[in-house]
């Protein structure tokens, strides 16, 4: 008798290759991101990143970003308990108002962005830092559609 105990399950087959099929797209896609980096932290941006793919369920994403926070400096704890910010006391404010600003962009129909929301974001950005902020989430979260939709994968690690 084998076990299978630890053994991984294979990931969900991909779906489809938008960089093969829709190429020009996802040059786009590829501008887009470089643009909407410009000027925000990078903790600060890879934390952002994560939240909205967690908030997403997007595995993919999951995992490269919380590659790169890590690599950037980030702690794990932090990235483990983003589910849990709000009970925690290791975030600052301005990246409280970042993912609340966040949750707010990627959950639309739990009441769009809320002025609260937006107007604590923007007490804590100068406003083309927060330009630059929003277009990061818009950015994340069609990103997370695109990982989410064709089935993108992580790597076995």
């Amino acid at each position: 008798m084998t076990t299978t105990e630890n053994a991984t399950v294979p990931a969900p087959e991909q779906r489809i290759s938008l960089p093969d099929l829709a190429p020009e797209f996802y040059r786009a896609m590829a501008g887009l991101e470089r643009a909407s980096r410009k000027g925000v932290d990078p903790v600060l941006a890879e934390l952002v990143k994560v939240h909205a793919s967690m908030l997403n369920g997007c595995a993919f994403c999951i995992d490269m970003h919380s590659t790169d926070a890590l690599e950037n400096g980030e702690r794990n704890h932090r990235l483990l308990s983003l589910p849990a910010w709000r009970e925690t006391s290791w975030f600052t404010a301005k990246e409280r108002a970042a993912l609340a600003l966040t949750e707010s962009i990627t959950l639309l129909t739990r009441g769009h962005v809320p002025d609260a929301v937006y107007d604590e974001a923007a007490a804590q950005f100068e406003q083309a830092e927060l330009a630059q902020l929003i277009t990061l989430i818009i950015t994340i979260n069609a990103w997370n559609r695109i990982g989410v939709t064709s089935r993108l994968s992580p790597a076995v690690k």
